[in-house]
């Protein structure tokens, strides 16, 4: 049996005012070592639920559980030490520091989990950076750096703690494709290593580097898609299988 890293149990997310929750009793899990990705059309509720599952954004009612322990009865600092030490995040803006450079952005976060060296950080950091060729731009700023550098720094930052699990929203939505490309094979070689990804995104060639495809619509999960560890041989392929499913599902 797969092990379930977070699981959702009947959440729900509403708006004073709003007629319909933004979420709508969703339950799901997040399997260890899945590269798992939200789809669906705009406004569907893609980024609530990803901010609801890491605990970035509280629920209505239901419950998240992460590791077996529910995040609605964290307090806020056992909360930021989960986040800090379990759970890494990428968005679509970089959020890099702006005064600080792509290696002092990267280490620094290194220090949000307590008990480790001042030279194990930045060793960690100086092997992520590279990892993710990013090695040359290290010492730029990040307005120096070109989008993909800043992303792939974010990226950097996001794993420096060895996160459980990676969140992304939207990670290509601001670059062209050649550095998509570039950020999208990263995400693929660290979920090909063990890591655990969930992914919001509305580009299918992003979408298509996913092991599993969960389908959001009026804040339900109407369908979801396995598929086998990515391969570029077979891309074309799997990239039409998934439109086709999609087309299916009127999206």
């Amino acid at each position: 049996m797969r092990k379930a890293l977070l699981t959702a149990k009947e959440i729900v997310k509403t708006y004073p005012g709003a007629q319909e929750p933004v979420l709508n009793r969703i339950n799901v899990e997040i399997h260890d070592g899945d590269f798992t990705v939200i789809m669906g059309p705009s406004g569907a509720g893609k980024s609530t639920l990803l901010y609801a599952l890491s605990g970035m954004d509280t629920i209505s009612s239901g419950q998240v559980l992460y590791k077996g322990k529910e995040l609605g009865t964290l307090s806020e600092k056992k909360m930021a030490k989960l986040r800090a030490s379990e759970f890494g995040f990428v968005f679509q803006q970089t959020h890099l520091v702006s005064n600080l450079t792509l290696f002092e952005n990267v280490a620094v976060a290194g220090f949000l989990e307590k008990g480790k060296s001042e030279q194990d950080v930045r060793n960690r950091a100086e092997e992520l950076l590279k990892r993710m060729n990013v090695e040359k731009a290290k010492n730029r700023l990040p307005a120096e750096a070109s989008g993909g550098e800043a992303q792939r720094a974010a990226i950097a930052r996001a794993m420096i703690n060895r996160p459980g699990l990676l969140f992304a929203d939207e990670p290509t939505g601001a670059l062209n494709r050649k550095n998509s490309e570039e950020v999208l094979e990263l995400l693929t070689a660290l979920n090909r290593d063990g890591q655990s990804i969930l992914m919001v995104t509305h580009d299918v060639k992003a979408a298509i580097r996913g092991t599993r495809i969960l389908y959001l619509e009026d804040g339900k999960i109407l369908d979801e898609m396995p598929l086998p560890p990515f391969d570029v041989k077979t891309a074309k392929e799997r990239e039409e299988k998934v439109n086709a499913w999609l087309t299916a599902l009127s999206w």
